[in-house]
């Protein structure tokens, strides 16, 4: 069964993008850990993606490159887009769904035995509200953006506990449930 994972790239002060959803902070980091095997693995272990709207209709710092696109490129299985506004004509590869629960339920049926990687704060949040997501694998930035998008968002809302797991090197944890 599919393993459930929000992973971001996050700056120290705790944004995954800058103010307007900016992602262009990033593509000066680009290229500095090419030995990160959390990445590598993460990559090679993703069977599809459940990406909220505004990140899949976002700013993708390598946009019009060869790398543009998730995992700088590299990733070409399905997405599942969670919006509430689906457009009227299809994209390629791409499902759109308006639930949570049933974005989360084709999202893993699409990846098998795979990760399903989660891209956006908001539907992260909204998936550990709802008990739905398994795992959170940062990887920091070295620098301070001082505004944007946060990596993790919950006005008002209580403490979400996250064990590391024994061996990784980079922020990777579960969920506690």
């Amino acid at each position: 069964m599919a393993t459930t994972i929000y992973s971001a790239a996050a700056s120290l002060d705790g944004f995954i993008a800058g103010p307007g959803g900016d992602m262009s902070w990033l593509t000066r980091f680009f290229g500095e850990d090419e030995d990160n095997s959390a990445a590598r693995r993460l990559r090679d272990g993703t069977g599809s993606l459940l990406v909220g709207n505004r990140s899949f209709g976002g700013d993708d710092p390598n946009k019009g490159t060869d790398r543009e696109g998730a995992f700088e490129g590299e990733y070409q299985g399905p997405t599942v887009v969670l919006t509430h506004n689906p457009p009227a004509d299809p994209v390629e590869g791409v499902t759109f769904v308006t639930d949570l629960h049933r974005a989360v339920e084709e999202a893993t049926r699409l990846a098998g035995d795979g990760y399903v990687t989660v891209i956006g704060a908001d539907v992260a949040r909204q998936m550990i509200d709802a008990g739905l997501l398994d795992e959170v694998l940062v990887f920091h930035v070295p620098v301070f953006l001082g505004d944007g998008v946060r990596i993790f968002d919950r006005p008002g809302g209580g403490e979400v506990r996250l064990m590391r797991i024994p061996g990784e090197t980079e922020f990777w944890c579960r969920v506690e449930r």
